[in-house]
């Protein structure tokens, strides 16, 4: 299926909105989730025959691949991204209040070079309808077979001094709902929001997510939520270091590297520039290095001992691989669903299984940082 993805569909996307193509796949992956006649031949297709289990965050996960925020927004298709095999499903970002995003168009695709640039601006219904779709969502179908995290953002129209009760009226009401809670303050798409990843502005975030995370627990007599910090591939090593001390010293659980960037390729196709000049956010097979050795900083600065989250630019195993030597437990993709279909998720968790054969390790938790031990 792989193939013919690429053979039939991805040629087709040239000559379609990147947004409208993004919501007609979305829908179909829905339509085709929430039939059991259906679903079950997206697994037949897509999901993965191997499981390689980590363990992370205090769980175990089938496997370390999942999507990246952004695909699914409005979670619409939870069933089907289950069915297709992921191991976790991230929804979102979603804010405290509805918005509308951008102005359109506002998504672009550079397939010659495996990039997007997106200006979205965290255009989703808020997360008091988000609760409410996942209400709905559980009582009808149940809870699901895998984790399901929220990437939270923070409104347009809400201060930078009021971003910690937007975030934590948001984590408010999907705590019931949602295991693990990314805090992103590191999208290039809403107005200086990423001056949100600096000391005691993103200390006084996490503080009221760790106070809502509390009061939820001691409610309902559980453990609290895992809570990581999303953060940009664009900072500074000195910058890195101090967000980096700031997350783990406030209580966060782990960290998700990276964003999407506002560097563009130093050389691209002529047939390009009208995609690389946009403004937005750009991710894709671009920033597979940098967000590769910013993972590798943040596991040297941790000693390996606080879980990351690796996203950027991951299309195949070998990448994976990459991410998971620097030092990253689990993985993340946004456009190489894009470009290479869902059985991008079967190819790179069978291929992990192979890559740790052929390595001689146990386990991919023996695995994470093994380019530091071979240094």
């Amino acid at each position: 299926m792989g193939i013919g993805y690429r053979i039939f569909v991805r040629p087709t996307l040239r000559f379609q909105d990147s947004e409208k193509a993004h919501s007609r796949a979305l829908r179909f992956l829905r339509i085709l989730g929430s039939n059991p006649v259906s679903r079950s031949a997206l697994s037949l297709f897509y999901r993965p025959r191997r499981e390689v289990p980590v363990n992370c965050f205090g769980s175990v996960y089938k496997h370390p691949f999942g999507n990246a925020a952004g695909l699914d927004k409005r979670a619409e298709a939870l069933r089907g991204w289950e069915a297709i095999g992921l191991s976790f499903i991230e929804i979102g970002g979603v804010t405290e209040h509805e918005q509308s995003g951008n102005p359109k168009p506002r998504m672009f695709r550079a397939s010659s070079s495996r990039a997007l640039v997106n200006r979205m601006g965290f255009n989703n219904p808020g997360s008091e309808k988000v609760a409410s779709t996942l209400a709905q969502h559980f009582h009808k179908s149940g809870s699901l077979t895998v984790p399901l995290w929220a990437n939270l953002g923070k409104s347009k129209t809400t201060d930078l001094k009021q971003a910690p009760s937007d975030y934590a009226t948001s984590m408010d009401r999907l705590w019931n709902y949602c295991d693990v809670f990314v805090i992103n303050v590191s999208s290039p798409n809403t107005p200086n929001l990423r001056e949100l990843q600096h000391d005691s502005a993103l200390e006084s975030i996490i503080e009221a997510c760790n106070a809502v995370n509390k009061k939820h627990a001691e409610k309902m007599g559980t453990d609290p939520k895992t809570l990581l910090v999303k953060i940009a591939p664009d900072l500074t090593d000195v910058q890195l270091k101090a967000v980096v001390e700031t997350a783990k010293a406030a209580g966060c659980d782990g960290i998700v590297a990276t964003n999407t960037t506002v560097e563009r390729p130093e050389r691209y196709p002529a047939h390009e520039e009208n995609v690389f000049s946009q403004t937005g956010g750009m991710s894709g097979a671009p920033l597979t290095s940098r967000s590769t050795e910013m993972i590798r900083q943040i596991y040297s600065m941790t000693d390996g001992q606080w879980p990351i989250v690796g996203v950027g630019g991951i299309s195949n195993v070998d990448e994976a691989w990459e991410k998971i030597g620097a030092g990253a437990t689990l993985l993340q993709a946004y456009s190489s669903f894009v470009f290479e279909g869902a059985s991008i998720t079967k190819s790179i968790v069978h291929g992990l299984d192979r890559k740790l054969r052929e390595n001689g390790f146990s386990s991919l938790n023996e695995a994470v940082g093994f380019s530091h031990r071979d240094n």
